[in-house]
């Protein structure tokens, strides 16, 4: 399973939804969390953004403890191939990267209308928090 930098996002600001119920799930070894650098560099990036620290309350310390937290759960993916221009937003490119290379069953976002080829192309789901909290409850 990739997790898409939305995602991230959520468990960063709200310890009740379901994106950080994710990541708890993921956390105790229910599920594979799969990751490359460069989809690493993005959440790291992305959740130190003021408007994030902010809305978290949490100082940088806190921060980079749970993105360290993040990256420390996750199997590591080398990108042997490079696939650009699957989805719209370019900023998403690095998700499908280390969803096909590792062979991800999932990419789990808020965007999925971002990721609408992807399953036809490479037979990988996307879903959203909720549905992958679901299955992997079960």
């Amino acid at each position: 399973m990739v997790l898409d930098t939305t995602i991230v996002v959520a468990a960063l600001r709200s310890l009740k939804g379901a994106s950080a119920t994710l990541v708890r799930l993921l956390e105790s070894g229910t599920g594979t969390f799969l990751l490359i650098v460069a989809l690493a560099l993005e959440y790291d990036a992305v959740c130190h953004r003021p408007e994030h620290q902010f809305a978290a309350g949490l100082s940088r310390w806190e921060i980079d403890v749970f993105v360290d937290t993040l990256i420390g759960m996750a199997v590591p993916i080398e990108s042997h191939f490079r696939w650009r221009s699957v989805v719209r937003d370019p900023g998403d490119e690095m998700v499908v990267e280390a969803a096909v290379n590792g062979a991800a069953d999932a990419i789990v976002t808020f965007n999925t209308k971002d990721y609408v080829p992807v399953p036809e192309l490479f037979g990988i789901e996307i879903l959203l928090p909720g549905e992958a909290v679901r299955r992997m409850r079960q």
